[in-house]
């Protein structure tokens, strides 16, 4: 039967993780007509300075993406002005204080603005991400989201940081 074989296989991956992460997120590119293939996961833990996201992500633009915690467990696409938009059903950036403005990961804007998620030039990504703000019980049900381009954590001249399109998602548990 070959899905044994394969299910050794995603089993046998994780396992460094398994000790060490409070949870795994399988991330998932998605477009306009919804989720597709998964490109790698993060691994999320606690630590004293916050949570730490431990990407392993593979087939990325290279460069710094904007990166954060949006409102809803869902990465399938929703209609805006009549089209469908990727991932849009994830809502907004978390924003459980209600501030209503992006803002530097350490600042007073939304609890889901998180630090640029760096990818390498082969298209990978595994340096980890701090979020001091974060605790790992604000991440239930939550998604995680990497956007097409960079994050200046501003309003200003773009809204929500100028970082474009949803490109991958993840839902946590």
């Amino acid at each position: 039967m070959t899905i044994r074989p394969w299910m050794f296989m995603v089993a046998s991956s994780l396992a460094p993780y398994a000790a060490s992460a409070g949870m795994v997120v399988p991330m998932h590119s998605v477009d306009d007509k919804g989720v597709e293939a998964v490109v790698g996961w993060i691994a999320v833990s606690e630590s004293p300075y916050g949570v730490v996201f431990t990407p392993d992500l593979k087939g990325l633009t290279p460069g710094l993406h904007g990166f954060h915690v949006h409102q809803n467990p869902d990465c399938g696409p929703k209609e805006k002005d009549g089209k469908p938009v990727a991932a849009l059903a994830a809502g907004g950036h978390f924003d459980p204080g209600k501030t209503g403005r992006h803002d530097t990961p350490w600042g007073d804007g939304h609890l889901g603005d998180l630090p640029p998620l760096y990818v390498n030039a082969n298209g990978n990504a595994t340096e980890q991400v701090l979020a001091p703000r974060l605790k790992m019980s604000d991440l239930k049900h939550r998604s995680l989201m990497i956007h097409a381009g960079g994050d200046n954590f501003s309003d200003y001249p773009a809204p929500v940081g100028g970082g474009g399109a949803r490109i991958v998602c993840g839902v946590t548990p």
